[in-house]
């Protein structure tokens, strides 16, 4: 199709990780290990908390959500990263583009929400700990995550109208192993000034906003922790907070770093770097901070080990007995 002297575009090509075909294999051994691991430590946390009574409380049934929404925020992307790295056929449909990126967005938003649903249940925790049953009921919690997702499937709604009406002109290759918002606006046709505006308000709202009030829950948690005279009653509170504040940090650092910057300050390459981070290796690190920052899930890991070892050497000891 023609649009004046350029051809309107039907199919994108993703660029990817252009490297040498004897590096490829190389990265996709280590990309499929990391997607398998992430999915493995997050299907863990799930199981764990499921199995052992002492971790069916508020808390850990937001951080099961999390983990469930780590699985899909990674698989958003690394399956196809995956093929593209085996695959010389790089070709990605622009309605397969647009709701990859509404996807990715989508989970991406939802954890935001969810981020700041936990700060606010580590708040009353710390700050209303005798009211904590009764303000974190199931009910609230249920609340809070069904606010989260409903969120997170309506905040990108705005960006996806945006893009969807855009018309798309040659070069047809993305600079990314996957559909985001910035390489995507370059290939328009169009004059995008708006939309870019459009998009990085859209992405303020959602972040900092979110942010701001994880913020604030941590800066009443902190002068109330400061208020305890004991130091171990100090200690045991920041124990509490550490593993979220530190989940907090690394996905604000370089989801802030990607979307809430002006598009020219760096190379795209250097964005592929961070979404790397952002989409591969921080779903990975999430259930490994808290596995090792959280006492609790460490000795519920530990009952699982020893009840398999138990049933491993119960099992083993009665096919030996059979023998005899």
């Amino acid at each position: 199709m023609e649009l004046g002297n350029q051809t309107v575009l039907s199919n994108f090509i993703l660029l990817g990780f252009s490297a040498s075909k004897d590096i490829q294999p190389f990265l996709f051994l280590a990309f499929l290990t990391v997607y398998l691991m992430s999915i493995v430590c997050n299907l863990l946390i799930i199981g764990v908390a499921y199995w052992d009574q002492k971790l069916h409380g508020p808390m850990y049934f937001f951080i099961c959500i999390f983990s469930f929404l780590e699985i899909c925020y990674t698989s958003v992307t690394m399956p196809r990263l995956l093929i593209d790295l085996l695959s010389n056929d790089k070709i990605i449909p622009i309605q397969f583009c647009v709701v990859q990126f509404y996807f990715l967005f989508v989970f991406g938003s939802t954890e935001n929400f969810l981020l700041s649903s936990m700060a606010y249940d580590r708040y009353v925790a710390i700050c209303n700990p005798l009211r904590y049953n009764s303000i974190m009921t199931h009910r609230a919690c249920v609340f809070l995550v069904l606010g989260s997702w409903t969120g997170g499937f309506l905040a990108p709604l705005m960006p996806l109208l945006l893009i969807s009406r855009l018309t798309f002109c040659q070069p047809a290759v993305i600079n990314h192993f996957f559909c985001d918002l910035p390489p995507l606006l370059k290939l328009s046709c169009e004059d995008t000034f708006l939309e870019e505006i459009i998009v990085f308000l859209f992405a303020c709202s959602i972040i900092l906003t979110s942010l701001l009030l994880t913020i604030v829950s941590y800066v009443f948690i902190l002068s109330t922790i400061l208020k305890i005279p004991s130091t171990k009653g100090r200690k045991k509170a920041f124990s509490t907070c550490a593993s979220h504040f530190s989940v907090v940090t690394i996905l604000y650092g370089t989801v802030i770093f990607i979307y809430v910057r002006p598009s020219v300050s760096y190379p795209m390459n250097v964005n592929k770097v961070m979404a790397v981070f952002n989409t591969v290796v921080t779903p990975l690190l999430n259930p490994l901070i808290y596995c090792l920052r959280n006492k609790e899930v460490k000795e519920a890991l530990r009952k699982v080990m020893n009840t398999r070892r138990s049933r491993i050497d119960g099992i083993a000891y009665y096919s030996k007995s059979i023998r005899l």
